[in-house]
């Protein structure tokens, strides 16, 4: 499959290769290193949680038990959960689900925040190389994320879309006429930049714009960093708990607003290669500014 770059002077191109993870980084990995941080933003879904750690720890932790012999070892993941201000027994349920699930670390926001800023918030305090985004309502499936872990090498960023939508009528006809829209004023071919199941380098997702709505941008935003883009289809759930925090003016009319930032922001990015570099020398410099007890002297 081909990268998706519509920008050639980008640099550089698609990864042939995981960057280096820290030695020093603290994590359930065997040689203490973390290569993925899997960040959750949650709003009242308590009830949710229990079969969310569950799924991800079975997806997730054969791939750390494997040997690299046996495909693209994952050498340590957390799941980084963020409690935007729930108001249901979130917190509760988060403090029980710790000692089962050590890779699990929670934040509680202050107040509600909404999507965006609580997945900034989770990328702040990811410790992996590489940071990768799920849905808190089980609509999304943590086997479709371990698979991609497994599609990375090559690509800077692995993308899913929902082939087949588990929601209402009127939904699906929405976010099928947003993703036409954002691609014809993007000039892009981003099939489901709504869909959740994402993975890229932390590195790359602390230097994206964000704003409140960046979440449904990533795609174009990782193209905008010059990203080699791989699009896999997901699956997609019911929804077994709880009600959804979208509605028609949040997930249309602000859209169209933010998309117009986006085009801007798209057509402007700042670019630029350093050719060399000079090593600043730790002596003092003979014409340094004299000392007090020196200016002390020069009065007298």
């Amino acid at each position: 499959m081909s990268p998706i770059r519509p920008d050639p002077s980008h640099r550089p191109g698609g990864s042939t290769h995981l960057p280096t993870v820290s030695a020093g980084a603290a994590g359930p990995g065997p040689s203490g290193t973390i290569s993925l941080s899997i960040v959750v933003p949650a709003r009242n879904e308590a009830e949710a949680l229990p079969t969310l750690l569950n799924e991800i720890a079975q997806a997730f932790r054969p791939l750390v038990e494997r040997s690299p012999d046996d495909g693209h070892r994952l050498e340590g993941f957390e799941v980084v959960l963020v409690d935007d201000a729930s108001t249901d027994e979130t917190p509760e349920v988060l403090t029980q689900l710790s000692v089962r699930y050590p890779e699990l670390r929670s934040i509680r926001m202050a107040w509600n925040v909404g999507q965006s800023a609580a997945i900034v918030a989770g990328f702040r305090e990811a410790r992996g190389a590489y940071v990768a985004t799920l849905d808190a309502d089980l609509q999304n499936d943590p086997g479709d994320l371990a698979r991609f872990w497994d599609l990375l090498p090559g690509f800077d960023a692995v993308l899913g879309w929902r082939r087949k939508r588990e929601d209402v009528w009127t939904k699906r006809q929405i976010s099928r006429w947003a993703n036409r829209v954002r691609n014809a004023v993007l000039g892009q071919s981003i099939r489901d930049t709504g869909c959740s199941v994402r993975i890229f380098p932390r590195a790359v997702a602390l230097r994206l714009p964000m704003f409140q709505g960046s979440h449904r941008f990533f795609g174009p935003l990782l193209l905008r960093e010059g990203c080699a883009i791989r699009q896999e289809p997901v699956g997609h759930r019911p929804r077994p708990h709880g009600q959804s925090h979208y509605s028609l003016r949040n997930r249309s009319i602000r859209v169209i607003v933010d998309l117009f930032g986006v085009a801007w922001l798209m057509r402007r990015p700042v670019r630029f290669e350093v050719a060399s570099t000079s090593t600043v020398s730790s002596q003092p410099s003979q014409h340094a500014a004299p000392s007090q007890a020196n200016l002390a002297r020069q009065e007298a």
